[in-house]
């Protein structure tokens, strides 16, 4: 028995990055042979290994063969007679396909040595087409990796692929997992164009695909282009480290502008109400979390309003508040202003960082305002409790309108 170790750990470890998970391929064993000396098993679809001690995964080497559409149509074959070539060779991509014995030594039998020296993302071979989820793995690895690019023959294959239909037999699951952590890689811009060079972001999100071509008044918009501003906002989520929901939000914000009358454009009257809808059947479709799905639609609804801070009326803002429930949530409130802060700094002229946006401290000021009052006592004193609703309504506009008049003081 011999266990090599393999993939992204090597990769990582040659670009002199963290290794964060270290995973190994053992070379002429059995499983009965791995359950005697103590390991345990965890693999559902193929034989896969808890180490006694370091609880890093130890996987036998197999093959795979190609059984039906989509990412899961595999039939897996794992033996002693399987060798680390054979096992490296059903892997994605060179650079992922490098293995290290236990003295240092690397074996690399498809260059993926050379590849990251090269800084390209090559299949290792034509079986690359049999998994659709390397598309989107291919286009997350362009949003780590900032400085890679996509092998030519890699992206022909990746069209042929799309073109074949077999993107059309991804799970919503998988498409969304591998969308999220694209998005919260250093560059997720990389990642939408890698799909859509491809093809595949048609097929996946085409309500964002649309997008690009779609004007937008150059006085606001000084890149045009719909979807190069998505592409903007999502990368000023990421250069200010917020959280998946906010950059989840910032991807789906301006999905409405696609629905816009040609007759219209430039302009986008009213496309907030649009957003909301598309975020919401994206969001469900693709079933994202709670937390990404309500902030997306909240965002896209209310993203044309909130940068208005400095000229909306007292009973303006308090009314948002109220329907953004805010009051129970100020947390996802104030996430939402992150979004919007995104989609002010993400555009041409990058006039102001995410944040030095100023309608985020005016906001933040009326939000601690409104929440001040005293719901309970309001309550209390109102006689009739048909009237709560305004009462309350109404002592919060007061509040505002009295900060207001302290900071002109």
């Amino acid at each position: 028995m011999q266990a090599y170790e393999v993939g992204g750990a090597v990769r990582d470890a040659l670009l002199g990055l963290p290794v964060k998970d270290r995973d190994w391929v053992v070379v002429g064993s059995t499983a009965e042979a791995m359950l005697a000396q103590g390991f345990r098993p965890v693999g559902r679809d193929f034989p896969v290994f808890l180490h006694p001690d370091s609880n890093e995964e130890y996987a036998l080497a197999r093959t795979e063969r190609k059984s039906g559409r989509g990412y899961t149509g595999f039939v897996c074959h794992a033996s002693p007679e399987v060798t680390l070539e054979e096992d490296l060779r059903r892997r994605d991509l060179t650079i992922n396909a490098i293995a290290r014995d236990a003295d240092g030594r690397l074996i690399d039998p498809y260059g993926g040595v050379a590849d990251l020296e090269a800084r390209l993302f090559r299949h290792v071979s034509p079986a690359f087409a049999e998994d659709p989820l390397r598309i989107l793995r291919v286009a997350r690895f362009a949003a780590r990796f900032t400085d890679f690019s996509i092998a030519p023959e890699t992206l022909a294959l990746m069209r042929q692929m799309v073109a074949a239909g077999e993107v059309d037999h991804l799970v919503a699951e998988r498409v969304w997992q591998e969308l999220a952590r694209g998005l919260m890689e250093t560059r997720p811009s990389r990642m939408i164009r890698s799909l859509r060079d491809c093809g595949a972001l048609a097929r996946i999100l085409p309500e964002l695909d649309r997008l690009f071509g779609i004007p937008q008044p150059a006085r606001h918009h000084p890149e045009i282009d719909t979807g190069e501003h998505v592409l903007m906002v999502i990368d000023q989520a990421a250069a200010a480290a917020q959280p998946l929901a906010v950059r989840w939000a910032c991807l789906l914000h301006d999905l409405g502008k696609g629905d816009t009358p040609a007759a219209v454009l430039p302009h986008h009257y009213g496309h907030e109400a649009a957003s909301a809808r598309r975020a919401r059947e994206v969001s469900e479709r693709l079933k994202a979390p709670a937390d990404c799905r309500e902030l997306a639609e909240m965002l896209a609804r209310e993203h044309g309003i909130l940068g208005q801070a400095a000229s909306l009326r007292a009973d303006t803002m308090v009314k948002l508040i109220e329907r953004c429930d805010a009051l129970r949530r100020p947390e996802r409130f104030m996430l939402m202003l992150q979004g919007a802060a995104c989609d002010h700094a993400g555009r041409g002229d990058q006039r102001e960082s995410v944040t030095d946006w100023p309608p985020l401290a005016r906001w933040a000021a009326v939000l601690h305002a409104v929440r001040g009052i005293d719901a309970g006592t309001i309550a209390r004193n109102c006689r009739d409790k048909a009237l709560i609703p305004q009462a309350l309504h109404a002592a919060r506009v007061a509040a505002v309108k009295a900060l207001d008049r302290k900071e002109e003081q």
